[in-house]
């Protein structure tokens, strides 16, 4: 219900605030009230759309950078819902210089949200390995940015409040829906635009100097345009000012951001990148292969070292081709090294490849020294490769396989703990032949037992029997309840989700899991393999699922 402003009779003072302070005079509005209601809901979308794009751009490039997903969603949402809530109470301060507290805020959220993503991403790269205190620099920055976005978003809509009743009175219930609904259509659109716009065509810093842009364009037309006549000439010119040094800093890092994204790069992976490219699925790096040892990372986290990788392979591949082996299925191995190794022995027929990222495949298929270590295994006719998520190919009807290899990132990285789930090898054992045998990289024994031991659980819980091993150098993994800093320390492994060694030392520790839906053949993994692994054994574990994954450390 729309009340008219009656006016104050002679003689009867204006109504004070709460702080106590009479109101500013209100000066006209240039354009007629329909038009500046609709401009500002116009507002409130673009800045909306804006604000869920930082959110996203936070959430994406933390999973990204430090991995687990679920956790780093947890922390961007749950401290900028926080932040919020501070934004909106402090921005009854400014209530009553509505129009020039609001220009402020949109300044300030466009530089700092449009630089979080750079911002971020520098000190991933040329502070991530200091150590110290400054090991976890990349968490701090995190949460200080969800802060700092979610106070200036939180003061918008107080500020924007006042401002749609400047232009005409309205019932507080009626003006906060409007404004709601504004606000959460241009969610809807900054969040749809995000996974399926910005982030394929322009990439997290592009998209996110970009989305700055806007979000400074909006909240600076807004006021510049419509409640020019609310600021004194000095503001109006401290407001310009501002917004036009906003984007020149952002158009500015929008024109360095190749060399940028290339220096923390090599920051990163060193000097020799031959290879950085963003597929569909994730982002594909490959250093060294002529001069030095070919490195292969998805996603930041290093898939194929070149100083390990025949060890590796044939660690994971040779135990499970003890037996009939004319068709075996390779999940994950788009890069072609477990290929590789299985090609080596005679009487194999056929190796399928589920391969989620066809761009790895390209890669080992068309790169010259990759091609090269998987010994060209895409030229040979008996291999196939299939682009899926190995989850749902499996589900579908299929002959049985003799032999399966998992060659999959660790189960400490979210989006791949339901490829060690109980139902994902429940399904694998479904296409199994009778007498077939399963092998499954689950991580570091030293650094990560208990998630070694989870999947060994998790593979029993499906049915199978199985064989733990371990392969390393030097000192066998620790009995269960030792601590294994000193260990971890003196052969580089990390406590990273997936298999990510300091380049620069001899790598050292893995586990498998042999397993099978009959028992196993004897001697198929050397008895002091076995012997390693089960000195760090731990009991009383429950399986993971689905629904409730146990791959947290």
């Amino acid at each position: 219900m729309i009340e008219p402003r009656t006016p104050v009779p002679s003689g009867v003072p204006r109504a004070r605030s709460e702080e106590g302070r009479a109101p500013l005079p209100v000066a006209p509005l240039p354009v007629k009230q329909a038009t500046g209601r609709f401009l500002v809901l116009a507002g409130v979308f673009l800045c909306a759309a804006c604000g869920l794009v930082y959110e996203l751009e936070l959430v994406a490039l933390a999973s990204y950078l430090i991995g687990d997903s679920v956790t780093q969603a947890s922390v961007v949402l749950s401290v900028m819902v926080f932040a919020m809530g501070i934004g909106s109470l402090g921005a009854k301060r400014l209530r009553l210089r509505a129009a020039a507290g609001f220009g402020a805020v949109e300044a300030a959220l466009a530089l700092v949200g449009g630089c979080s993503a750079m911002a971020l991403y520098a000190v991933f790269a040329w502070t991530g390995d200091w150590g110290g205190s400054w090991a976890g620099g990349s968490r701090y920055m995190l949460v200080g940015f969800s802060l700092a976005i979610g106070v200036l978003i939180g003061a918008e809509v107080p500020l924007l409040m006042v401002l749609i009743q400047r232009i005409r009175r309205q019932d507080p219930g009626g003006a906060v829906a409007d404004l709601f609904a504004a606000d959460y259509v241009g969610a809807l659109v900054g969040g749809l635009a995000f996974p399926f716009l910005l982030l394929p065509m322009l990439g997290q810093l592009t998209g996110a100097l970009l989305t700055g842009a806007v979000n400074a364009l909006a909240g600076g037309a807004l006021v510049l345009g419509l409640f020019r006549r609310d600021l004194t000439r000095r503001g109006r010119w401290t407001l310009l000012v501002a917004n036009v040094v906003v984007l020149g800093l952002l158009a500015s890092a929008a024109v360095l951001v190749d060399d940028f994204e290339r220096a923390a790069r090599q920051a990163m992976y060193g000097k020799d990148v031959r290879v950085a490219v963003q597929t569909g699925v994730q982002e594909v790096v490959v250093t060294g292969g002529k001069h030095e040892p070919l490195n292969l990372y998805l996603d930041g986290r290093l898939r194929v070292s070149g100083r390990d990788q025949q060890r590796y392979h044939e660690a994971l591949v040779r135990p499970a081709m003890d037996g009939p082996h004319a068709r075996v299925l390779i999940l994950g191995g788009g890069d072609g090294l477990a290929a590789r190794e299985v090609l080596r022995f005679p009487g194999v027929r056929q190796v399928d490849i589920v391969e989620i990222d066809p761009g790895v495949v390209h890669l080992a298929r068309n790169d010259p020294p990759l091609s090269a270590l998987n010994g060209h295994v895409y030229e040979d006719p008996r291999v196939r490769a299939v682009t899926a998520d190995a989850f749902r190919w499996l589900r579908g009807p299929h002959a049985p396989y003799d032999v399966v290899i998992s060659d999959l990132p660790d189960p400490g990285i979210t989006a791949s703990t339901k490829l060690y789930s109980q139902e994902f090898y429940g399904l694998a054992a479904q296409v199994l032949a009778p007498d077939g045998r399963l092998a499954v990289h689950a991580g570091s024994l030293s650094s990560r037992p208990r998630v070694f031991w989870t999947v060994d659980t998790t593979l029993r819980a499906a049915g199978l029997r199985t064989v733990p091993y371990w392969v390393g150098t030097g000192e066998p993994p620790a009995p269960a309840g030792r601590r294994h800093g000193a260990w971890d320390r003196l052969t580089g492994i990390t406590d990273g989700p997936d298999r990510t060694l300091d380049g620069t030392r001899a790598p050292s520790d893995w586990g498998f899991e042999l397993a099978g839906p009959r028992p196993l053949p004897e001697g198929a993994v050397p008895r002091e393999r076995v012997r390693a692994a089960e000195r760090s054994r731990i009991t009383g574990l429950a399986p993971s699922t689905l629904v409730h994954p146990r791959y947290a450390d």
